[in-house]
């Protein structure tokens, strides 16, 4: 529960300067950060009546967006990378590390994968493997 504090902390400081008041909190986030997000968005909403315009998708995106057009309020990255290019270049303020994710992987009914084969069935060229597009969301990169 301690991150989604840490978010909503960050939502409230978004917020309590004085060019905020009345308007939207523009909040760009990982997809994977979706459900707990929306949830906290709902509940800040609730609470400080404050709207809040979320957006989703691939952080390396979302990060593009921000540096062309400058209009998020809070950037809830997949990484640390795309949040520290901003504040290195002088668009943000500090980065905060505040959750972690952790990578898995899904196969198709039938195939027999462990954690001690997986690589060796990723490279197997008779296995197609889908992944997120490098370079513009943090688990392609991964992956």
């Amino acid at each position: 529960m301690r991150p989604l504090r840490l978010i909503a902390v960050g939502l409230l400081v978004a917020v309590s300067f004085p060019s905020y008041a009345g308007e939207p909190v523009r909040l760009f986030a990982a997809g994977s950060l979706r459900s707990p997000l929306t949830e906290i968005a709902r509940l800040f909403e609730a609470h400080e009546g404050t709207r809040i315009e979320p957006r989703f998708g691939a952080s390396g995106l979302l990060r593009d967006e921000i540096t062309a057009k400058g209009q998020a309020d809070v950037f809830a990255s997949a990484n640390m990378e795309h949040p520290r290019s901003l504040a290195e270049a002088g668009r943000s303020g500090p980065v905060v590390l505040f959750a972690r994710n952790r990578m898995c992987v899904l196969v198709r009914p039938g195939l027999e994968v462990t954690s001690a084969t997986v690589v060796e069935r990723m490279l197997d060229l008779a296995i197609k493997l889908g992944t997120s597009t490098p370079k513009a969301d943090p688990s392609g990169d991964y992956a």
